[in-house]
């Protein structure tokens, strides 16, 4: 039986519910972003016991399947994006018809009705965020980081970075650097 929760994005998220699961004598088959997997049938007292317990750690059981849809779309592109050694080859709207079933079209529209923004914007936002992350880390240069994140240039990352940030990646990386020397002041 397959569980749905939102909110589910990070390894800790996961640790949170296999101890519910645990705790309520469920044994998981596996357990990924917003999708959990459980060999039993869940009763209905043990399904508001789960939603009650995760709701305290900010999670939440999905009941309905247009917010179950919605959780696979965001869990799909947060995975793709955030912790995928390699975003896919194809177009993104060809990775997430075919991973989820449905016709992209159908999703985004879905999508857009429901988060109030684009699947592309939400794409953007989250490669963004992504290159905030490896720019930080400085392991990768500019031209790197585009590449990496399948970006056509270095000038179209800068111009969705300025756009999405307000900053250019260079004085973003900047201030990371000041405020790394800031802190040694004090």
């Amino acid at each position: 039986m397959k569980l749905y929760i939102k909110y589910m994005v990070s390894l800790r998220c996961k640790m949170v519910v296999m101890e519910e699961l645990k705790k309520l004598g469920l044994h998981q088959v596996s357990v990924d972003l917003g999708v959990v997997e459980i060999l039993e049938n869940i009763s209905l007292e043990q399904r508001s016991q789960l939603k009650r317990n995760l709701a305290k750690s900010g999670l939440e059981l999905l009941d309905d399947k247009r917010s179950i849809l919605i959780e696979s779309i965001k869990n799909l592109i947060i995975e793709m994006i955030h912790y995928s050694e390699d975003l896919p080859k194809v177009n993104y709207s060809d990775y997430i018809s075919e991973k989820l079933g449905y016709d992209y079209t159908y999703l985004a529209n879905i999508f857009s009705e429901v988060k109030g923004i684009t699947l592309q914007q939400f794409i953007i936002i989250h490669k963004i965020e992504r290159a905030k992350e490896l720019l930080i880390y400085d392991e990768l240069n500019l031209t790197e980081i585009s590449q990496k994140l399948h970006y056509s240039s270095v000038a179209h990352l800068s111009n969705q970075f300025k756009k999405i940030t307000g900053l250019t990646p260079t004085f973003y990386k900047q201030l990371k650097n000041k405020r790394k020397m800031n802190l040694e002041d004090i």
